[in-house]
């Protein structure tokens, strides 16, 4: 049923990459700690980077309790599954970390996302996930549902904001600058996007 990988290649990265969805999950190391899962979507917005490690683009929103968890302790773990075609399920547990826009490897790490314009979207971190272990298992159970495109709403709304009123934006949010447990999340105000 469930089988362990040494890399993320082959029919393993093919399914990641084409995967319309996938999931987040990290916690704190406090044993009361709120634990986080989240889904995140936007094609193009995560990629295999070697056999190894993936990233994700991290855009702007309510919370930034994933970038609190991954700067405490760095424990996070990956979910892609199928919803169309044959079942599967791909999960990479590993260490993760948030790079920030005036971290030196930003201008090389966003070359990784071609297929996806973050401009409209709040980039505010890339996440850089290495691998420690890779499983995929048999998925029987998850249902068939169909991908009919990208919502239009988070490009919509985000796409009104510069620099600046983006910074704004994250310090009127309760957990932006720190998770709901009080552990530092997102470094404000945000540095500038680097030029291309």
């Amino acid at each position: 049923m469930g089988k362990t990988h040494e890399r993320i290649e082959g029919r393993l990265r093919s399914f990641i990459e084409s995967q319309p969805m996938f999931f987040t999950a990290t916690a704190p190391l406090a044993g009361d700690g709120t634990i986080n899962l989240s889904p995140k979507g936007l094609r193009g917005s995560w990629a295999v980077l070697d056999e190894q490690t993936v990233a994700y683009l991290d855009f702007a929103g309510s919370n930034a309790e994933t970038v609190a968890h991954l700067r405490e302790n760095g424990r996070i773990t990956l979910m892609w599954c199928a919803f169309q075609g044959p079942p599967n399920i791909v999960r990479v547990h590993g260490r993760g970390e948030p790079v920030f826009r005036d971290d030196p490897r930003w201008r090389e790490l966003i070359g990784h996302f071609p297929d996806i314009d973050p401009s409209p979207h709040g980039l505010r971190a890339i996440i850089v996930v290495r691998a420690e272990l890779i499983r995929d298992t048999c998925g029987y159970a998850v249902p068939f549902m169909t991908y009919d495109g990208d919502r239009d709403l988070h490009g919509r709304r985000f796409a009104r904001e510069d620099d600046a009123s983006l910074s704004d934006y994250f310090a009127g949010k309760q957990h932006i600058a720190s998770s709901i447990d009080g552990l530092p999340g997102l470094p404000l105000p945000l540095p500038s996007t680097p030029a291309a």
